[in-house]
């Protein structure tokens, strides 16, 4: 699953090998998937695209945007579409029919293609006047949205712009306790961090090595915490989603070129059989809202009162 490490991840990688290039063909669905999950027809994806130049790639929560334009707008200001001006719902309005967005997320596989041979079960593939290209498989299932900027519309993207990311300057303490003061007292710390989009790209899978650093039960009340325990959460979150990042994205997910990110996983799938790595404890593994949680009850010890 793309979350914030790797949305940030590969969109560095997508602008270090993409930008500048000519789309000359896209072409989709070459292996149907009941989760891929496009924007209008897809069909008409290759008209829309082709012909147009890769602007920039940016990160909004767990998503995605790449902007592409017409040659002779990029010949003229380039550094005007290869940054963020295609993202915000306010400058989207702004732009005319030759400014496109592609946005991809969920669980997406995407692969950066240059000489090697094109997985046979894709849904997405984008080919460059170079020879290369961007492959985009569904794995569960995948976001594969391509529009004109400004008739785009996805509430969920629109919040991840709007909202400040957690490896950012603006995601600071006094914000985090405003996003705690909006949620009800009852709510368990898994639900108030991984569920309604309060910090979009925070998901299931980042949030397990966040409580464990920050030695929170998912399962806690959120009026449980003390203002210690909110601090500790609060730094744990940028600390551990900055050290997923700067590592590359999580070794238990993909990078542009097919490669595991190189951030260590503490808590998933992969490392429960382990004992914890701080107290030598056995790891606990539940399901709860819906999901897989991960915990050591000793040092993540639920508290109850």
């Amino acid at each position: 699953m793309i979350e914030i490490p790797e949305s940030n991840t590969i969109a560095n990688q997508l602008n270090k090998t993409i930008k500048g290039k000519k789309i000359v063909s896209v072409i989709t669905n070459t292996h149907p998937h009941k989760f891929a999950f496009f924007y209008n027809d897809s069909k008409g994806y290759n008209d829309l695209l082709k012909g147009k130049i890769i602007g920039g790639a940016n990160a909004y929560g767990g998503q995605i945007s790449i902007s592409s334009v017409e040659e002779s707008k990029i010949k003229n200001d380039f550094n005007k579409y290869s940054d963020n001006n295609l993202n915000s719902l306010e400058n989207r309005n702004k732009f005319t029919d030759e400014e496109m967005i592609i946005v991809l997320g969920e669980d997406t596989l995407i692969k950066y293609i240059d000489g090697e041979e094109i997985p046979e079960k894709n849904q997405l593939l984008i080919k460059f006047e170079d020879s290369t290209a961007i492959v985009c498989s569904a794995r569960m299932y995948a976001q594969l949205h391509v529009s004109l900027a400004n008739n785009y519309k996805n509430e969920y993207f629109d919040i991840a712009v709007n909202k400040p990311s957690p490896l950012s300057d603006n995601f600071d303490f006094e914000y985090f306790e405003n996003l705690i003061s909006e949620v009800r007292p009852i709510s368990s710390v898994k639900s108030f961090l991984a569920t309604k989009q309060r910090i979009p790209g925070l998901g299931n899978g980042t949030l397990q090595d966040i409580l464990f650093n920050a030695k929170i039960n998912p399962k806690s009340k959120l009026k449980k915490l003390s203002k210690e325990d909110k601090i500790n959460l609060f730094n744990s979150i940028k600390r551990t989603l900055f050290e997923m990042t700067d590592n590359g994205g999580r070794n238990t997910e993909k990078t542009l070129f097919g490669e595991y990110g190189g951030y260590e996983v503490i808590l998933s799938s992969k490392t429960f059989k382990n004992p914890c790595t701080l107290c030598g404890d056995k790891i606990i593994k539940e399901s709860y809202l819906g999901g897989t949680i991960y915990y050591c009850p000793t040092c993540q010890e639920l508290k109850t009162s």
